[in-house]
């Protein structure tokens, strides 16, 4: 199946064998004090840092579509850029556990801050997915 939005990422979940958990991490475009006058131009044509801003984890079922996610994403987190999203896995129909979901939203986090993409899917604000490079 290509994911070419968010919501496709949700059906696809919906369709696994095993319960599955929606990791998402919301960031925000961030221009750098000591930023370049090169730096200022391509922040305010689209471009800055991407900066963690809010962490989320649900089930599939628990979001009815991307249109909701973001509604429900305004009421915590004013204004994000793009929301990265990895899916995890339970095991012999059972969930993941907290712990787990913590320390991979952690990596998440950590991994974005060092632009370590790979393991993630990136959707812009009105759901369609990013091409990372």
């Amino acid at each position: 199946m290509t994911i070419s939005n968010f919501d496709d990422l949700l059906q696809a979940a919906r369709q696994q064998a095993q319960p599955q958990r929606l990791l998402m991490v919301f960031a925000c475009a961030e221009l750098p004090n000591d930023c370049t006058p090169e730096q200022r131009r391509e922040f305010e044509s689209g471009g800055g840092a991407l900066v963690p801003a809010m962490c989320a984890n649900k089930t599939p079922d628990e979001i009815q579509s991307f249109a909701t996610l973001k509604l429900e994403s305004g009421q915590f987190q004013s204004q994000w850029h793009v929301v990265f999203v990895a899916a995890l896995s339970g095991a012999n129909n059972t969930p993941p556990s907290s712990s787990d979901i913590e320390q991979t939203l952690d990596r998440m986090v950590e991994s974005i801050k060092l632009g370590a993409l790979a393991n993630m899917i990136a959707f812009d604000t009105s759901g369609s997915a990013i091409t990372l490079e």
